[in-house]
């Protein structure tokens, strides 16, 4: 599958993400597709490059790595890594981060993307007390470094599910947490932040941008406690781009105007769990969907009026 001939490259930096095809980090999250269908269907709509998906999805070993994305003409933009770092001892999170960074530099990635998860079962976040919420800034910090030694950018992420996923949790880490963020313009909107307002107020801090929709009215289902968070995306939760809620259009205006010219990473959070869609169906027409949006209704020119 291709996007129409006639239609005008896309004039950002796009990037594809094996999450819209249900690729996922989560436990139990669902069917996951073949790395050779995911990569293949990438290229097709015209992306040339990728983050890399859960650990162990893609081969571990760079060269392998580079070998495998070079066959379908996509290179590597960075990956998403879940760390849990308000334990005493981060020694763990400390191993898995040094690997994910060795990985992502040696494979010509550019972006540490970080969660921070309660365990590494995704169990339900609960409040830190003073204690936990201060251990969790260290070893944040010592990340960080470790990534920057890389000669990676570091970029935490908020999401549904962690320990950064209210409005709350985003204010607080904004204020204590010197470090980039990744605008995710859904799971902000998921937690109850609008994603044009982080944008709007804290546009100096984005270093990295996850683009996805999300229907407003599922969200609050999900934060009711009505719907899992894999329940509200088989409900529909994550829309194609200019189909939802998160004000898109508007949010690429204002970082057009705060002069962000990195990725963009397109993810519509998928959750398959009946029979495989056929080649050419199913995922990869909601992400063309979304490549035509950027293309036709939000293109570069536009700027914040």
């Amino acid at each position: 599958m291709t996007l129409d001939a006639a239609s005008p490259a896309p004039a950002r930096r796009l990037a594809g993400a094996p999450i819209s095809w249900g690729i996922c980090e989560v436990p139990g999250w669902g069917r996951q597709l073949a790395p050779e269908r995911v990569l293949g269907e990438m290229a097709g709509l015209g992306l040339t490059a990728t983050e890399l998906g859960p650990l162990g999805y893609l081969p571990p070993e760079p060269a392998a790595l580079r070998a495998c994305l070079e066959d379908h003409g996509l290179s590597l933009v960075g990956g998403f890594v879940p760390l849990v770092l308000h334990e005493r001892s981060p020694e763990g999170a400390l191993r898995v981060a040094e690997q994910a960074a060795s990985t992502f530099a040696a494979a010509g990635a550019g972006v540490f993307v970080a969660a921070l998860v309660m365990d590494d079962a995704w169990s339900r976040p609960a409040p830190l007390e003073a204690t936990r919420f201060g251990r969790l800034l260290e070893h944040l910090a010592a990340v960080a470094a470790l990534v920057d030694d890389h000669g990676l950018t570091f970029a935490l992420h908020p999401h549904a599910g962690t320990l950064v996923e209210t409005a709350a949790d985003v204010e607080r880490m904004l204020v204590t947490a010197d470090v980039g963020w990744c605008l995710d313009t859904g799971h902000l909107l998921i937690g109850g932040t609008d994603p044009l307002a982080f944008v709007r107020e804290h546009g100096d801090r984005v270093v990295h941008v996850h683009l996805k929709d999300v229907d407003a009215d599922v969200a609050a289902r999900y934060r009711a406690g009505d719907l899992t968070l894999v329940g509200a995306t088989q409900a529909g939760l994550f829309r194609p781009l200019g189909q939802g809620d998160a004000s898109i259009a508007e949010v690429l205006a204002h970082l057009d105007a705060h002069g962000y010219e990195d990725w963009l990473v397109l993810e519509q959070d998928t959750a398959i769990t009946g029979e495989e869609p056929p080649v050419g169906s199913g995922p990869v027409l909601d992400v063309q969907a979304s490549i035509e949006f950027l293309t036709h209704t939000a293109p570069r020119e536009e700027r914040v009026a």
